[in-house]
């Protein structure tokens, strides 16, 4: 192997490397196409994740959706990490009979970011609540 050849093969394993990020726009476009123009209002809802994350493999994050009006219920929940290479980090659906609905889990967050939760309603609308974050040790990096 010539030294040209070397160099490149190390070049290309760099460029291989670096990380995939999505980008605030490309969330954006995601959740305008999920909500496809219906009304989204701030809260109703509440997004509970640390405001200072040790370690982003192992993320606790709760949300919980305030009641929704007679005859209505909530059909599902969506959440987006801004900064993650699979922007989606949650997508949950509920039948007509669930309760108030809630969840509580574990994500990977790759950096410091804006996390963004959407309750779909039965009529059509959405809810939002987002945090901003900072995270100490990355994940979603291999």
């Amino acid at each position: 192997m010539n030294r040209r050849a070397f160099l490149l093969s190390g070049a290309a394993l760099v460029a291989v490397s670096v990380e995939a990020r999505a980008t605030p726009a490309e969330v954006a476009r995601l959740i305008a196409a999920l909500t496809e123009g219906a009304r989204v209002v701030e809260g109703g809802m509440k997004l509970d994740l640390p405001l200072l994350v040790e370690n982003g493999n192992v993320v606790a994050m709760s949300i919980t959706v305030d009641d929704p009006p007679p005859g209505q219920h909530v059909e599902s929940l969506h959440v987006f990490a801004e900064a993650n290479p699979l922007p989606e980090v949650l997508h949950v659906r509920f039948g007509p009979a669930a309760a108030r609905p809630r969840i509580a889990t574990r994500i990977r967050l790759a950096t410091s970011q804006s996390v963004i939760a959407l309750a779909k309603l039965s009529d059509g609308s959405f809810r939002r609540d987002s945090v901003d974050l900072l995270v100490t040790l990355a994940a979603c990096l291999d």
